[in-house]
């Protein structure tokens, strides 16, 4: 078995409008922070679970005001029970977080994920979201040495990995998550992957080979309609909840190539294509088999 290690982190989101909810429906959502991390999880965990209109599809609906972060440091040996250690409020810069958070990808029960197990420090972090009509929403994630994280609003689930971002956040007060160098290297999780390999319209796409990219031209970028046919054709295959994993195949030798779908607006969508595998296709939400006809052009596309 091959794992596949994918990190995310968003850009930028279209706003959702969110309705009231009576106060019957929904349960207190405190509006300080816990003294202390109150799960064994890393990341994950919530103090309650607001039944806010699209919770279930993103984890911040709407258009919030102001996040609490509260900060809970430990160690990835012994989680669990973690002291608060301080918190910070963001105004300004709440509108443009909630907004990341709502383009990341919201990952069902059935999706696994390749772990490495590294022991370190790692920081539990609650970030509480209020709205305008004084409703609010928790948001659970960490930072930890792995990147293996589940971030949570107590309804959706997302694999993303928001650690160093929201340590600045905690720190300087400025969310600002930075994009890669290398679009290659950067993540590329987008909201919608986990119902199609490339969601919406990209406008470019970039062919990367190679998995360390240590042999230059490794990288070859495309433009529209390029990037909207290999998105029809892969979107055109059968697919299956990822286990981010392959079976290698007996003799192959064949190098990696990663694509990476740009938008006018928000993050990327990458796409992992490990040809001696199969499956082959891999978002880090749903998995595919690797067709000749794709395969064929593909490797067209790709530097040489």
């Amino acid at each position: 078995m091959i794992g596949l290690g994918l990190m995310v982190a968003g850009v930028c989101a279209v706003a959702v409008t969110v309705s009231a909810s009576s106060p019957d429906r929904s349960p207190p959502v405190p509006s300080t922070c816990p003294q202390r991390w109150d799960s064994v999880e890393i990341g994950g965990w919530v103090p309650a679970a607001a039944r806010v209109d699209g919770a279930a599809e993103s984890l911040v609906p709407g258009s919030p005001v102001a996040a609490l972060i509260c900060a809970y440091p430990g160690d990835n040996t012994r989680p669990g029970g973690e002291r608060l250690a301080g918190s910070r409020t963001l105004t300004g810069q709440a509108a443009a977080m909630a907004r990341d958070l709502a383009y990341l990808p919201v990952a069902g029960p059935e999706v696994s994920r390749a772990c490495t197990l590294m022991g370190g420090p790692m920081t539990n972090y609650l970030v509480r979201f209020a709205y305008p009509d004084g409703r609010a929403l928790w948001v659970g994630s960490a930072e930890e040495v792995n990147h293996c994280v589940r971030t949570t609003n107590g309804t959706a689930v997302s694999h993303a990995y928001l650690g160093p971002a929201i340590t600045t956040a905690y720190r300087n007060g400025v969310w600002r998550p930075v994009p890669p160098d290398d679009p290659c290297r950067g993540p590329g999780n987008r909201r919608g992957q986990e119902n199609t390999v490339v969601p919406g319209r990209p406008g470019r796409v970039t062919v990367c080979r190679d998995a360390v990219y240590n042999r230059p031209p490794y990288r070859r970028r495309h433009g529209r309609d390029v990037a909207r046919a290999l998105a029809a054709a892969l979107n055109s295959l059968d697919t299956r909840p990822s286990q981010n994993g392959c079976q290698g195949i007996h003799g192959s030798q064949e190098r990696s190539v990663r694509l990476v779908f740009d938008y006018p607006q928000g993050p990327p969508a990458a796409v992992t294509i490990i040809m001696s595998c199969e499956p082959a296709i891999d978002n880090g939400l749903l998995q595919a088999g690797l067709t000749p006809e794709i395969r064929e052009e593909v490797l067209r596309l790709a530097p040489p």
